[in-house]
Parts: C-alpha cells; sequence; structure tokens
C-alpha cells in the first residue's frame, strides 16, 4: 500500500475520461478505471500501470462490486471518483423510446453513479477527505429535445451532487458536478457531419450552428475538462462542493442572436 492519492474513473480508457486520466497521473495521483471496452482497458493497463483497469459495464450493479473490489486489492484509499460514463440513448420524440432504450441510458448515465458512489464513501469517510465528481451536462441545466432519457439522467446528477454535498460535507468530502457542452474531437465531428448529410448542407455551415450555441464560440476540449477535474481535485477547490460547473463557453439559449 502507498500513500501516494488514488483517483477511479468510470469510463477511463478513451475520451474525456482518458484526459482526465492523463491529467491525474501528471498531477500526483495513481488512476484507475473501470471500462467496457476490453481492449481499451489493456491499452490503459499499458499506459498506467498492471491493475489499474478492469473490465466492467458500469450499468450492473454486481459487476461494479466485483470490479471495485478487484481495483482495491492493489490500494486502500480512494480520493478522487469520477463518475464519467454515459451513453448518448436514443435521439427520438419520447412517444417513440422503447422502454428498454430508456432504461440502457438511466442504468448507464444515473444508476452507475449510485453503484460506484455508495462503495467509494465507506471509504472517504474513514479518511476524513475525498471529492466525489459527477459528469453531468448542459443538457442536465437546460434540456434538449429528443433526448429525454439523456436529459432525466443528467439533470437527476445535479440533484444527487447537491444532496451528496449535503451529506458528505461534514467528512470533509467535497461533491460536484461538471457540465460540458459540446465536446471538439471524433465524436461531435460525426454528429456535424450526420446533420450535414440530412439536411443537405456543408459540415462547416452545421459546424458554425454548433458553435453559436455558445458565447465563446467554440467547443470545449477534453483537455479543458480535465483542467477543471484537476482544479476541483486539488488544494484550489477546498472550498468548492455542491456546485454544478459549466464548461461550455457560456452555452444559453440566446446565444443565437448574438453577433458572431
Amino acid at each position: 500500500m502507498t500513500d501516494q492519492p488514488v483517483a477511479i474513473i468510470s469510463a477511463g480508457a478513451s475520451g474525456i475520461g482518458l484526459s482526465c486520466a492523463r491529467a491525474l497521473v501528471e498531477a500526483g495521483y495513481r488512476v484507475l478505471t473501470l471500462d467496457i471496452d476490453v481492449e481499451g482497458v489493456a491499452a490503459f493497463e499499458a499506459e498506467f500501470g498492471e491493475g489499474a483497469a478492469v473490465a466492467c459495464d458500469v450499468s450492473n450493479p454486481a459487476k461494479v462490486e466485483t470490479a471495485f473490489a478487484q481495483l482495491m486489492k492493489s490500494c486502500d484509499r480512494v480520493d478522487v471518483l469520477l463518475n464519467n460514463a454515459g451513453i448518448a440513448g436514443p435521439q427520438q420524440p419520447v412517444e417513440e423510446i422503447e422502454v428498454e432504450a430508456w432504461q440502457s441510458t438511466i442504468n448507464t448515465d444515473l444508476n452507475s453513479l449510485f453503484y460506484l458512489t455508495r462503495l467509494v464513501i465507506p471509504l472517504m469517510k474513514a479518511q476524513r477527505s475525498g471529492v466525489i465528481l459527477n459528469m453531468s451536462s448542459s443538457a442536465g441545466r437546460y434540456g434538449c429535445p429528443l433526448r429525454s432519457p439523456y436529459v432525466a439522467s443528467k439533470w437527476a446528477a445535479i440533484g444527487l451532487t447537491e444532496t451528496w454535498a449535503m451529506e458528505l460535507g461534514p467528512w470533509n468530502i467535497r461533491v460536484n458536478a461538471i457540465c460540458p457542452g459540446s465536446v471538439g474531437g471524433e465524436r461531435i465531428e460525426r454528429v456535424i457531419q450526420r446533420d450535414a448529410e440530412e439536411r443537405g448542407v456543408s459540415a462547416e455551415e452545421i459546424r458554425t450552428v454548433y458553435q453559436r450555441q455558445s458565447s465563446l464560440r467554440d467547443f470545449a476540449s477534453a483537455e479543458d475538462i480535465a483542467a477543471m477535474v484537476c482544479f476541483l481535485s486539488g488544494p484550489g477547490g477546498r472550498m468548492v462542493s455542491g456546485q454544478t460547473i459549466g464548461i461550455d463557453g457560456h452555452t444559453e439559449s440566446l446565444a443565437n442572436w448574438l453577433d458572431p
């Protein structure tokens, strides 16, 4: 066992989670992950060390308990938990959403927060310290048409954040929600390309529309989110708890009428 601080990230083997893992390692943490991607888990272990990752479907509570126990074999503390796992879910009018698709999204985007958080809290209480970060979304603040289960999960993540901050503050455990907007990278580019094809316009036109959704006229990057994770986990965030923090260039509905 070691005194090195430990961070656990759900879905840390790619995308935003991987960027956060690399930033936390640079900040001095040992980083562990639970991720459904078996190949990603192998790559994560190759980069961060044997035993640093476990293949796990975090929407399944029994699998989360087993994976958590496996990760804890090599350490006896958790200083940071980043609940990052999530799926987009169906993009349909609410009356067309299948019950199975609804439940799958809620299980991954919301229930997984509970499954993992309940396991780390006893360790954090024993330490009388800890940081829990829940990945919400700008959709969890403003809503988003045709994304009912995703939005429901992300709004709920904010409510849990405020509730857990109240419950856990006396043990010096801080809880915050992070709300990215559109994040630059392959995923948003695929969305833009698909939208452009459906509308019969150029990808650049669609990209401009998406970027105009924020006052800063740009997408956040995974590194922007990782920087906030490191700030909230470090001494600079000592008195920040129960907060919902947007990393979206100021996304709000009136942005579309602002001059470029």
